[in-house]
């Protein structure tokens, strides 16, 4: 089974990572290639290929499309692609295709998938069977919602085989942001949530690093991709300030790979001084990292909340407060693991060194939640394309 899997990172990296989760597991047992076309990112292929387009990313403004080469006009860039992407169809003649987000997303790329996906009805290109994969929680429509709906439902009743969604339907269902669930004809298949399949537990190796004795704590704050929430990275350094002398406790900041520089140069300038504050950009190895903190402090985007889960760690989480997805998000889960929602009010340093202090003080818990999204993905796909050859 070949499978092409299109995944586009216009902001942040969350949805590049759960792709890149799943686009592994499907490697394991077929011929796979993830199709990027974003800000550059770091990807280590092993029986995967990629196929990189020429790179598109959000204005400052978050309105527009604009080329990451600004050498390029965006007319160029959108020529190119469709030109990439239909060779590469007609050259690997993929079984599957599978779109991360589309049709409940993305629409800025119609430009490209329309035209590709009414090309496999006509025949110009050869069929492959499509399939949506798509997480939990939709960004809510302020305006237009009905619309945007309609074209969805009428999208994947036309084109699509399938939708994967990486959730567990006891915690949250794609019903509760999308209200026209009844009006898609296709099959809809909850994956369970997708973590890393590894849980790197590298917890005594860094405690022993660090110094750390088995009554110290250890507390690790984050902001995923770092494009948002350098707001809650700042509070936490002020809070820890604020902590009690015992027990005695390190702070690790990761600012993320897109943090600006300014934010980020303000809180290395804070660690200058301190033996107990570090701050860096980017680890590629957080599982082990909350394997061995005693907190976490982060934002609470999808994949941060899954390392979470399957952390079982006490956490503190700090929506994104742009959209109710991350707040949804960190209220069903905080039904299911130690998890505590921060609110904008609870930035202040005395407030938040108390919510600090608690948390430390709860023990792990591994919540009863399914967290096998890609092997449970690759096994879906298996089956319906078993199904469609047999017709």
């Amino acid at each position: 089974m070949k499978v092409s899997f299109y995944c586009q990172h216009v902001l942040g990296i969350g949805h590049f990572h759960r792709s890149l989760a799943i686009c592994r597991a499907l490697a394991e047992r077929h011929q796979t290639t993830l199709i990027l076309g974003g800000p550059p990112v770091a990807v280590d292929e092993g029986k995967m290929k990629t196929l990189l387009l020429p790179g598109l990313e959000m204005d400052p403004e978050f309105q527009n499309l604009v080329p990451c080469d600004p050498v390029l006009t965006l007319a160029e860039v959108k020529t190119r692609r469709r030109e990439m992407l239909f060779a590469h169809l007609r050259e690997e003649r993929p079984d599957i295709f599978v779109t991360e987000l589309y049709p409940f997303g993305r629409k800025a790329f119609r430009f490209e998938l329309e035209p590709l996906f009414a090309a496999m009805q006509d025949g110009s290109l050869p069929k492959s069977l499509c399939c949506c994969s798509v997480r939990d929680i939709l960004v809510e429509k302020v305006e237009g919602r009905e619309k945007f709906e309609q074209r969805a439902v009428e999208t994947l009743n036309r084109y699509f085989g399938g939708v994967l969604v990486h959730a567990d339907a006891d915690v949250i269902t794609l019903g509760d942001t999308f209200s026209r669930l009844n009006a898609i004809s296709i099959p809809i298949h909850y994956t369970g949530f997708v973590t890393r399949g590894d849980t790197e537990a590298g917890d005594y190796r860094i405690r022993e690093e660090r110094g750390l004795t088995s009554t110290d704590k250890l507390i690790v704050a984050s902001i995923g991709g770092g494009n948002v929430g350098s707001e809650l990275l700042v509070a936490v350094v002020a809070a820890f300030d604020a902590l009690p002398a015992e027990p005695p406790c390190q702070l690790q900041l990761f600012c993320g790979p897109y943090c600006d520089e300014s934010s980020y140069r303000q809180l290395k300038e804070a660690a200058q001084n301190s033996n107990s504050l570090h701050v860096d950009r980017f680890t590629d190895h957080f599982p082990a990292w909350l394997a061995a903190a005693d907190l976490s402090i982060s934002m609470a985007g999808y994949n941060t909340c899954m390392n979470l889960l399957q952390a079982g760690i006490p956490a503190l989480v700090y929506p994104y407060k742009q959209n109710r997805e991350q707040r949804l998000r960190a209220e069903r889960i905080g039904t299911k693991a130690p998890i505590t929602v921060l609110t904008e009010d609870d930035l202040n340093p005395q407030l938040l060194a108390g919510l600090i202090s608690r948390q430390l003080a709860r023990p792990r818990a591994k919540p009863e939640v399914k967290l096998n999204g890609a092997a449970e993905t690759v096994r879906q796909l298996e089956a319906w394309y078993g199904e469609k050859e047999r017709q």
